[in-house]
């Protein structure tokens, strides 16, 4: 069997879990960062945590080198999201960012640099999950607000940037965040990439 492809073992899965804590804590840091931006915070969400969890995820990649590693992280995040109150497209996107980040990152497997660059922007659209809905699902959105207690005034600072240019800048911020952050990331572990026998 392709060595890409080899089951995960029990210490496999427990660095799977410590690293999807880790992204997870720096994906709360940057919630927390982008609250300080009331109204455009939450479209600019997956790109700030794209910018700041490259060496994460740059981390789990070289240290596993196995596929199914970085679709369990992006099943965490997505069960995450669902059972937080998002709609299902929060899961639904983030398993499916997750399964195609993983085959791109094992279609060199494991270890060109590029293709983990491009797994890791690929991985980072999942957080769109949770905002997709603002632009697609409006109603629904509204609907659910209101049904958790959100007033007018919030609803309406929420929406107020919404509309086809914020959605292009929301896209293109994360294309340019997870380059940038990937990129960082891969030079802060240099060292540990070269132990493990990754190439540009």
């Amino acid at each position: 069997m392709n060595q890409k492809f080899n089951k995960l073992t029990v210490p496999d899965l427990i660095s799977v879990g410590v690293f999807t804590a880790l992204y997870f804590v720096l994906v709360t840091v940057a919630t927390f960062a982008c609250a300080l931006l009331p109204g455009v915070g939450n479209i600019l969400l997956p790109a700030v945590a794209a910018l700041i969890s490259g060496s994460v995820y740059m981390l789990l990649a070289a240290k596993l080198q196995k596929f199914g590693g970085i679709t369990i992280m992006g099943l965490v995040m997505g069960l995450f999201f669902f059972v937080s109150g998002h709609f299902v497209l929060s899961f639904a996107a983030n398993i499916i960012c997750g399964v195609a980040a993983d085959l791109v990152a094992a279609a060199g497997k494991y270890r060109s640099k590029k293709l983990l660059l491009a797994s890791y922007v690929v991985f980072s659209y999942g957080l769109t999950g949770p905002i997709l809905p603002l632009w697609f699902m409006k109603s629904a959105y509204i609907a659910n607000l209101t049904a958790r207690g959100k007033d007018a005034a919030y609803i309406d600072t929420l929406f107020a940037p919404i509309n086809s240019g914020s959605f292009v800048v929301s896209i293109l911020a994360i294309l340019i965040c997870a380059l940038v952050g990937g990129f960082f990331g891969q030079k802060m572990l240099k060292k540990h990439f070269e132990k493990a026998g990754i190439v540009a």
